[in-house]
């Protein structure tokens, strides 16, 4: 199973819309995951008519809208593996050991909100990711976004793909 791992879109804010390399991932990914802050509906009616599967919660700068059709924390068994999609999780110092405690039955965390990419797993083995931002690179060199395969239960390939700035 082929994943798609975004955040913090923030369309038409911060980018007209997804850079292209970014819709011919969702063109072949099995689920397209979104941590938050999709800013307006469209992108989330572009989506959900474009993928097979979506699995998304709502950020801290998404308005009624999409708060009344998307969770804040969003739960899903894929394949086996259990996944939890939030947009926040705090500061990054101690984030580990915090979101281990936090979510103690969640295999895999994806998260947003920093646009800072995050690869960590825990002492418990809570996987951790956050793909930054494929439209906002904020702080960073690259936007970015990540892709993953869920294969028995097994989260692998995981890779983070750097993208020149979106405009």
């Amino acid at each position: 199973m082929r994943l798609l791992l975004i955040a913090d879109t923030h369309v038409p804010k911060r980018a007209r819309d997804l850079p292209g390399r970014v819709w011919d991932e969702v063109a072949t990914a099995d689920v397209v995951i979104h941590a938050g802050d999709w800013v307006e509906p469209a992108l989330l009616d572009t989506l959900e008519v474009r993928v097979q599967r979506l699995i998304a919660c709502w950020g801290n700068n998404d308005g009624d809208e999409l708060r009344r059709r998307l969770p804040e924390r969003a739960d899903v068994t894929l394949d086996g593996l259990r996944f939890t999609v939030t947009h926040e999780t705090g500061a990054s110092t101690g984030r580990d050991a915090r979101m281990a405690k936090a979510y103690p039955d969640t295999d895999v965390l994806v998260f947003g909100h920093s646009h800072i990419p995050w690869d960590t797993t825990t002492k418990t083995g809570l996987r951790l990711l956050n793909p930054g931002s494929p439209t906002d690179r904020r702080r960073q060199e690259f936007c970015t976004y990540m892709t993953a395969t869920v294969r028995d239960a097994t989260l692998c390939d995981v890779v983070l793909h750097r993208l020149e700035r979106h405009a």
